[in-house]
C-alpha cells in the first residue's frame, strides 16, 4: 500500500485533488476532495462517473448549484442532544446549512438521474429554520421576537435608559451645576451612567463614584437620582440574559430533536458538493468521462496532461492492453517521454476517482486496482543509495505486488549502470512483469529495448517526435515507431567539427550504425506518409464540402420544382374549376331559355340572356388566358362616371361598383370580393341598375321592418364595444318596427357597460330620453328608452 500511494503522488494525483478542493464551497467537501482515492470496483467506478456527468448536464442546463459554505454541525447536535445549550453562532450554522438543503432541492426540482436519491433525501426543515433566523439576527444579537418576555423586558429597559438620559441631560444642562462638571457629557462606568465632575466640585453632586480619571482631576459620579433607574436597568439585564438563555436552551432542544436529519442533510450536500466540484473541474479542464471497459485496454485519443496549460499542452494518442500490453516509449531527453508516462498513469486514476479526464470522446480506461510507477531520480546519500539503487529498491517492491490488475511504469529502466547490463536487465524485468498478466509502460534510451519491442509478440514501440531543424522536441507521441537518438545531427547544428562525428560514427558496431539508418528511413517515410495523409485529409474534406454544396443545391432546386409544380396543378384546378362553374351556369341558363321559348314576349329577354351569355363564356375564355386578336370596343357613356355608379368591365362583362375616380380618371372598381382599377374607356356605364351594396342595403331594410323586434335587447357577456354595435343595430330595427320604447338590459357589474349604453343613447338621435330601470323593471341592471314620436 505504502508503494501505492507513493506512486500516486509521483503520477501528481495530489495536485489533481487540489485542483478539485478549489471548486468545492465547504470546507468538509475540500477535505474529502484532498483525500479522495481511486476506486479499484468497476461498478463504483461507474457511479461516480455518471455522477460527474449529471452533474455536470445539471450545471449545463440550471447555472451553478446554490451550495453554500456549510459547516459541520455533527458536534453542535451531539452536544445539544446531551442537554447542552448552543451558542448563537452555531444555531446560525444550523440554519445555514437547513437554508441550504431547502435552496438546493427546490433547483434540482423534479430530476430522474443518479442524482435523484440525494436530492429526494434532503429533509430541508423550514419551520426549524426560520425560526432560528427570527430569533437570532447576528452572532451577538438576540431579536426581540424571539418571546414575547424578551420583547416587555427590552422595552422596560429602553424606558429606564430614556428616564436615566433625561435626568442626566437636566443636571449637565443645569447652570447650577456648570462649575463642578469637567465636560458636559454623559458616560458609563461598571455598566451604569456617570456625569464626569471635577474632583474638587465632587461634593456639588450628591452621588455614588464609580471611577476616578489617570489624573485624578475627574472623578465619575452617579448622581443619587438616577441610582434606582440604574440598578432597574442591572435588574433588567439579568433577566434579559436568563430569558436569552432560555430562548438559546429552547432553540438548541428542538435541533437536537431534529439530529438525525440534519446531520443527514449535512453529509447529503457535502457528497454533492464535491461531485458538482468533480463536474465544474470538467468544464475547467474541458475533460470528458472515459469509457471503463473490463478487458484491461487503456486508449487515450488527444489526451493532454490536466497539469499543464491547456494552451501549451501538446495531445497524445496513446494506448496500451488491446493489441500488445507492452509500450516501449523511445526518444530524445525533454522530448515529453516522462510527460506521457505520467499523462497514461495520471488518467487512469482520475478515472477511478470519478474524475472526467482531459481526453477526447471516446477514449476508454479499464479498471487497475493497482498502479505502480518508478518515475524520477530518488538518489540517496544519507541511506547510500545510488540512482540505479533507489530505482532497483523501487522495481523490487513493485514486481512484488504486481497481478493482473496492475499497470506498471517505469522510467528509464535500466539506467545508471553498465549499458549492455542494464538493457539486458530491464527486458527481463518486463518480461517478469509481463509473466504475471501486467499492462507495462516503459521510456528508455537503450537501442536493445527498441529491437526487443521490434521483435517480441504484444510488444509496442513508441516514440516522441524531435525536430531535428529547430533542435527542438514536438512532445508528439508516434505509436508504432522507435525513436533515433539524433546525437549526431544535434551535434552537427550546434556546431560540432565534422571529422568528431565521422569518426564517432565508425566507432559505432555496424548492428548499431544499421539500426540507426532503419530508423532514419524510416523516419523519412513516415514524415512522407503524414505529409500525403494530411494532403489526402485536405483533399477529401474540399470533396465533401463541395458534395454538401452540390446536395443542398440539387435540394434546393428540387424544392423550387416541387413548389412551381404544385402552384401549377393549383392555377390549372382553379381554372379548371371556373370553366366548369360557368359552363353549368350557360346549360341551366340555356335549358331555362328552352322552357320560355315558345313566349313570344319573352324574346327580348332571350336576345339579353343570350349577350349575357356569351359574355360569361367571354369570361372563362380570359380566365383560360385564351384572348381574342380583334382589339376589345371602347365604351362611349353618356356622362362623366362618378364614385357609386354600377358598371360593366367589358373585356369580362362583370358588372361592378366604382368605389373613386381618381384625378387622371383612373376608376377604382369592386367587382365581387376583387378590387381593380380601369379606363373610362374600358367600362360601360350601367344606368337605372343599383350595385350589390344598394340591392343588399334595400333587402336588407326591407327584411328589417318585416321582423318582429323584441321589445328587450340582452347586452350581459359583452365587453363595452361590442354592446354599443349590438346596441345601435336593435336601435334602427326597433325604430323600423315602430316601437315607442325598448328595455335595454345591461347588469348592475361595474357599471363599464351601463355607461357606454348611456354614451350611446346619447348620440342616438332618435331616441328621445332614457332612464334606469325602476322596482320591478330590473331597477339599475337595465336602461329603459324612449324613441321619438
Amino acid at each position: 500500500m505504502e508503494l501505492y500511494e507513493k506512486s500516486l503522488k509521483i503520477l501528481e494525483l495530489p495536485a489533481v485533488l487540489s485542483m478539485l478542493a478549489e471548486e468545492t464551497v465547504c470546507q468538509s467537501a475540500a477535505e474529502q476532495a484532498s483525500g479522495l482515492l481511486p476506486s479499484g470496483e468497476i461498478f463504483e467506478i461507474r457511479s461516480r462517473l455518471e455522477e460527474t456527468g449529471d452533474a455536470k448536464r445539471l450545471i449545463s442546463l440550471k447555472g451553478t448549484p446554490p451550495l453554500s459554505s456549510i459547516r459541520d454541525v455533527c458536534a453542535s447536535l451531539m452536544r445539544a442532544r446531551m442537554g447542552g445549550m448552543l451558542n448563537t453562532r452555531e444555531l446560525l450554522d444550523i440554519a445555514e446549512l437547513l437554508r441550504a438543503a431547502r435552496r438546493l432541492k427546490a433547483w434540482a426540482g423534479d430530476e430522474s438521474d443518479s442524482l435523484k436519491g440525494l436530492f429526494a433525501s434532503l429533509a430541508a426543515n423550514k419551520f426549524l429554520e426560520e425560526k432560528i433566523s427570527s430569533s437570532i439576527i447576528g452572532e451577538d444579537e438576540i431579536a426581540d421576537a424571539a418571546s414575547s418576555e424578551l420583547a416587555s423586558i427590552r422595552r422596560h429597559m429602553r424606558a429606564a435608559n430614556a428616564r436615566i438620559r433625561d435626568v442626566l441631560q437636566k443636571i449637565i444642562s443645569s447652570p447650577t451645576y456648570a462649575k463642578a462638571l469637567q465636560d458636559p457629557i454623559i458616560t458609563m462606568r461598571a455598566d451604569r451612567y456617570v456625569v464626569p465632575v471635577k474632583a474638587e466640585q465632587k461634593g456639588v453632586i450628591n452621588g455614588l463614584v464609580h471611577d476616578v480619571s489617570g489624573s485624578g482631576q475627574t472623578v465619575f459620579i452617579e448622581p443619587m437620582q438616577v441610582v434606582q433607574a440604574n440598578n432597574e436597568i442591572r435588574e433588567l439585564q439579568a433577566k434579559e440574559k436568563k430569558e436569552i438563555e432560555r430562548i438559546l436552551m429552547e432553540l438548541s432542544a428542538e435541533a437536537a430533536s431534529f439530529e438525525e436529519d440534519i446531520v443527514c442533510d449535512f453529509n447529503v450536500l457535502v457528497k454533492l458538493d464535491l461531485i458538482f466540484a468533480k463536474a465544474k473541474l470538467s468544464y475547467r479542464m474541458k475533460a470528458d468521462a472515459p469509457e471503463i471497459n473490463e478487458r484491461g485496454a487503456v486508449r487515450l485519443k488527444r489526451a493532454r496532461h490536466p497539469l499543464i496549460d491547456t494552451r501549451r499542452a501538446v495531445p497524445i494518442d496513446i494506448a496500451v492492453g488491446d493489441d500488445f500490453d507492452t509500450l516501449i516509449i523511445t526518444g530524445p531527453n525533454t522530448g515529453g517521454k516522462t510527460v506521457s508516462l505520467k499523462t497514461l498513469g495520471l488518467h487512469c486514476v482520475m478515472a477511478a476517482c470519478g474524475l472526467h479526464i482531459p481526453a477526447e470522446y471516446g477514449s476508454t480506461v479499464p479498471v487497475f486496482k493497482k498502479i505502480f510507477a518508478d518515475i524520477g531520480d530518488e538518489q540517496s546519500i544519507e541511506q547510500s543509495l545510488s540512482t540505479f539503487s533507489s530505482h532497483m529498491r523501487n522495481i523490487v517492491g513493485m514486481l512484488a505486488e504486481t497481478d493482473e490488475d496492475t499497470l506498471v511504469l517505469f522510467d528509464e529502466l535500466g539506467a545508471g549502470t553498465d549499458p549492455a547490463e542494464g538493457a539486458a536487465l530491464a527486458i527481463s524485468v518486463i518480461e517478469y512483469a509481463r509473466a504475471k498478466g501486467a499492462r507495462i509502460a516503459a521510456t528508455t534510451h537503450y537501442a536493445e529495448l527498441k529491437i526487443y519491442a521490434t521483435s517480441a509478440d504484444g510488444v509496442m514501440n513508441a516514440s516522441c517526435e524531435f525536430d531535428v531543424e529547430t533542435l527542438r522536441p514536438t512532445y508528439r507521441l508516434l505509436m508504432g515507431i522507435p525513436g533515433k537518438s539524433n546525437a549526431f545531427e544535434i551535434s552537427r547544428r550546434l556546431g560540432l567539427d565534422e571529422s568528431i562525428i565521422n569518426d564517432a560514427k565508425t566507432r559505432l558496431d555496424s548492428g548499431s550504425a544499421d539500426f540507426e539508418q532503419v530508423l532514419a528511413v524510416l523516419q523519412e517515410e513516415r514524415q512522407k506518409m503524414e505529409k500525403e495523409q494530411l494532403e489526402l485529409q485536405r483533399l477529401r474534406a474540399a470533396a465533401e464540402q463541395d458534395a454538401a454544396a452540390a446536395a443542398e443545391l440539387r435540394k434546393k432546386l428540387e424544392s423550387e420544382r416541387e413548389k412551381a409544380g404544385a402552384k401549377a396543378r393549383r392555377d390549372a384546378d382553379m381554372l379548371l374549376q371556373e370553366a366548369r362553374r360557368v359552363s353549368e351556369e350557360v346549360f341551366s341558363e340555356l335549358n331555362e331559355m328552352r322552357r320560355h321559348a315558345a313566349d313570344a314576349e319573352n324574346a327580348k329577354q332571350i336576345n339579353d340572356a343570350r349577350v349575357e351569355l356569351v359574355k360569361k363564356l367571354n369570361s372563362a375564355q380570359e380566365a383560360l388566358g385564351i384572348r381574342d386578336e380583334e382589339e376589345p370596343e371602347q365604351a362611349e357613356n353618356r356622362r362623366p362616371i362618378k364614385a357609386g355608379d354600377a358598371v360593366e368591365l367589358i373585356r369580362i362583362g362583370k358588372q361592378a361598383e366604382v368605389i373613386s375616380v381618381s384625378g387622371d380618371g383612373t376608376l377604382t372598381l369592386q367587382a365581387g370580393i376583387m378590387r381593380v382599377t380601369a379606363a373610362p374607356g374600358e367600362v360601360r356605364l350601367l344606368e337605372g341598375r343599383k350595385t350589390e351594396k344598394a340591392k343588399y342595403m334595400e333587402r336588407s331594410q326591407a327584411k328589417l321592418r318585416t321582423l318582429s323586434v323584441s321589445p328587450e335587447v340582452d347586452l350581459r357577456g359583452l365587453d363595452a364595444q361590442e354592446a354599443v354595435s349590438v346596441l345601435e343595430r336593435y336601435l334602427d330595427g326597433a325604430m323600423q318596427a315602430n316601437l315607442n320604447s325598448v328595455r335595454i338590459i345591461h347588469g348592475k357589474g361595474t357599471g363599464v357597460l351601463r355607461n357606454a349604453v348611456r354614451d350611446a343613447l346619447k348620440r342616438n338621435k332618435s331616441v328621445k330620453s332614457f332612464r334606469l330601470g325602476r322596482y320591478g323593471e330590473g331597477e339599475s341592471g337595465v336602461t329603459i328608452a324612449e324613441f321619438k314620436t
